[in-house]
């Protein structure tokens, strides 16, 4: 891909809707917007982008739904969309961040400051030319195949009283700020993501390692050095998921030359993202690894994976959709796990940005 970035934007009467002007506020447009919307608005201001697929699968039920509903959105300045060109022609698919005016509306409804123009168009900027943000709609693409599961136009999504699926899904930065042991921040995690899958009375809670590949394995192997320092096993199973069988194959025996005949105090699975499955990482594409067992001999569904992590009562979350089994920090509950019989550390000071 080439660095010519694509936008849209909207000019006329409906430009700037919602954006204070001469310190008279304008509020109106939330209640414009529909219940998904108002989700789909904090998903976008926690996790960054997400492509038009990526939407439709949580929402709607076709893409040209969502392609009319985000229309809509970019026109009241509640989204901003944006594409690359590619070598030898075409375009990425459509990418959506958080619009000025829906960052506003967002900030108000947390009573908290809106962020300035000037310093949200140059985050914009910045999101749109990120190296990493492929990534970050990797992992984001992941945890929306799990969150689709409740997407509520989907057959038999409403068929259980129960919550049921993707029952968590914290960013990187959630993370970043929720599993730290050590005010200096030398124990700190920092998975692309961490969630809890539920289904028949089952919770897999998860910490989320995505692969693109341009790492070396012995660099993906290094990360478990930070899992290994951390109480992972008392909130959930590590799971690497990586571009291609070829890849599987090798960081599963790069994991036993490392660890030999003793292996790291964490339940690791693994999965290529070239197995196809309607289910998508929910299905049967797990493989665990032990040590001295570097070949796959069983795919297993997400559910089927070991449980590991505090069982919490759910809840509902205005702020953070698909949130129901998260906790806080500050529960004793979760104090125990992270450092018990101990004297609570001071919060580390957490730099995070695109």
């Amino acid at each position: 891909m080439n660095t010519n970035i694509h936008t849209y934007s909207h000019v006329g009467r409906r430009r700037g809707r919602g954006v204070h002007r001469g310190g008279h506020p304008d509020a109106g447009a939330w209640f414009r917007l529909l219940d998904r919307d108002r989700r789909l608005l904090a998903l976008l201001s926690e996790h960054k982008a997400f492509t038009t697929e990526q939407i439709a699968s949580l929402e709607f039920a076709s893409v040209r739904r969502a392609q009319d509903r985000l229309r809509k959105l970019r026109e009241m300045g509640m989204v901003f969309a944006f594409r690359e060109s590619l070598y030898g022609g075409g375009t990425t698919q459509t990418r959506h961040a958080l619009g000025y005016s829906g960052a506003r509306l967002i900030a108000a409804q947390r009573a908290q400051t809106p962020p300035a123009p000037a310093k949200y168009a140059l985050s914009l900027e910045r999101l749109a030319c990120s190296p990493m943000l492929d990534h970050r709609l990797g992992v984001n693409g992941f945890f929306c195949a799990l969150a689709a599961h409740r997407n509520p136009t989907r057959p038999g999504s409403a068929a259980s009283e129960s919550v049921q699926g993707l029952t968590q899904w914290w960013s990187e930065r959630q993370c970043a700020e929720m599993f730290w042991t050590n005010p200096s921040g030398d124990d700190q995690l920092h998975p692309d993501g961490y969630g809890c899958w539920e289904r028949d009375g089952r919770a897999v809670r998860f910490f989320l390692e995505y692969d693109t590949g341009t790492e070396s394995l012995k660099t993906v192997v290094s990360k478990l050095a930070d899992y290994q320092g951390f109480p992972t096993n008392k909130f959930g199973i590590l799971l690497f998921s990586v571009h291609s069988a070829r890849r599987e194959a090798g960081l599963r025996t790069a994991l036993s030359r490392a660890f030999d005949s003793y292996g790291p105090d964490v339940a690791i699975a693994t999965t290529s993202r070239d197995l196809a499955h309607p289910d998508g990482p929910a299905g049967p594409v797990w493989a665990l690894w032990t040590t001295g067992g570097g070949a796959v001999t069983e795919r297993l569904p997400l559910a089927d994976l070991p449980e590991r992590g505090p069982r919490i009562t759910h809840h509902t979350s205005v702020e953070h959709p698909y949130n129901e089994a998260a906790f806080d920090h500050h529960d004793p509950q979760i104090q125990n796990l992270l450092y018990p019989n101990q004297v609570r550390p001071t919060p580390p000071t957490t730099e995070y940005s695109w």
